[in-house]
């Protein structure tokens, strides 16, 4: 049977504009839950269903392909099940769909896997998660109601301690598998019914604004980055202009040419190379009197036809492997070395090819913090590479 997941992401959202793209550590939001969903490899096909362009340029990017729903299923009012329907109508060879929620950006590919064998091997007809929770929960009381609350999980004599309490099982909503004959009648859940209990961690929703910088921490700490197991980054490869300058050059009246650089992105670099992470420069413009004058102390290329190149030979000197390559760029140049790093990014200005090939969308500009940025952003990644190895 054709097992297909399916990502429902609208363009109008009441809390967030554009929530489904929105960078969530670098990464557009919908991005973490497709990552999850091709990596996993049980899907014959990985759907996004939209009715706006810029999600539907990030779907592509990341490798799904696009259903474009029809406004009448794309209302604040629209459930989820009717665009379901609507795109099983448009795609009869669909037998099994795994609807994935966006806004769960610590999907696993591995949840993927164990869901798809109970539905294909084990004869279920529809499997959701689940979370396990340790909260009491109590009666509610209306405004004017001459009423006590009462206890609804617990006697209030004898309270459970939490490690003698299994605690119950909430609906997470990060996902809901259904064969097709249950979806045509009405339901995303029913027949032969069994849950798919997450980890407490992994099970992170984003609904409001308050939420997101709670999320950008958690999905550093327990989201899923790909197939091959992070490494400890110990080489940065900075494009200076556009990067590490904002790209503009100043002519004096005398011929000289001048740039401009943020303060911030210096101490990024100064604190690379306190961690031991060796920081080096790429232009494919001369600019050398610049960076002399800058004072940075690291190796540079200038007038670098071939980035790729210099980049290869940078990375085979050094003995390291592209897993503990960062690279920084912002122009089409740039493009190839973003793909063969193993830690890539951009800044928000990058062209729109950089952005595409970049893992990492700084929120500054180039030569506005972008650098710095970076670096805290390798920061983070290298103490999820430290705390996996302690694990």
């Amino acid at each position: 049977p054709h097992l297909a997941a399916l990502v429902l992401a609208r363009g109008g959202s009441k809390g967030i504009p554009l929530k489904n793209i929105k960078l969530l550590a670098g990464v557009p939001l919908i991005g973490w839950v497709l990552r999850a969903a091709i990596d996993a490899g049980v899907f014959h096909s990985v759907w996004v269903s939209t009715d706006h362009d810029e999600i539907e340029k990030v779907a592509k990017q990341f490798g799904a392909q696009v259903h474009r729903r029809s406004p009448e299923v794309s209302q604040d009012s629209s459930t989820s099940l009717e665009a379901i329907r609507e795109f099983l109508n448009h795609h009869h060879e669909v037998d099994i769909v795994g609807n994935i929620q966006a806004t769960s950006p610590c999907l696993h590919p591995s949840d993927l896997i164990k869901v798809a064998d109970l539905i294909q091997k084990e004869g279920f007809d529809s499997v959701f998660s689940v979370v396990r929770r340790h909260q009491f929960r109590w009666s509610e009381v209306k405004k004017g109601e001459n009423k006590m609350t009462e206890p609804q999980n617990l006697n209030p004599a004898k309270r459970y301690r939490r490690q003698d309490w299994p605690g119950e099982l909430y609906e997470n909503g990060s996902f809901y598998f259904a064969k097709r004959h249950l979806i045509e009648k009405g339901y995303l859940q029913g027949g032969k019914m069994a849950y798919y209990e997450m980890r407490a961690e992994h099970s992170v929703d984003i609904d409001i604004d308050i939420d997101w910088p709670i999320a950008e921490q958690r999905v550093l700490s327990f989201g899923y980055f790909g197939k091959e197991p992070l490494k400890e980054v110990k080489l940065l490869v900075c494009s200076v202009d556009g990067c590490l300058t904002n790209g503009r050059i100043y002519v004096t009246e005398d011929q000289k040419e001048m740039v401009s650089y943020d303060y911030r992105d210096l101490v990024g670099i100064d604190l690379l190379k306190k961690r031991g992470i060796q920081v080096r420069l790429i232009s494919d413009r001369d600019c050398s009197k610049t960076l002399s004058a800058m004072q940075l102390g690291c190796v540079a290329k200038v007038s670098a036809t071939n980035k790729l190149q210099v980049l290869e030979d940078w990375q085979k000197d050094l003995g390291l492997s592209w897993k503990e390559v960062a690279y920084l760029g912002n122009e089409e140049s740039d493009v190839e070395c973003l793909k063969k790093a193993g830690m890539s990014g951009v800044p928000a200005d990058a062209c729109a090819l950089a952005q595409k090939a970049a893992a990492y969308i700084c929120k500054s500009n180039g030569g506005c913090g972008a650098v710095r940025e970076f670096a805290e952003h390798i920061f983070l990644l290298l103490e999820k590479v430290n705390s996996a190895r302690k694990q």
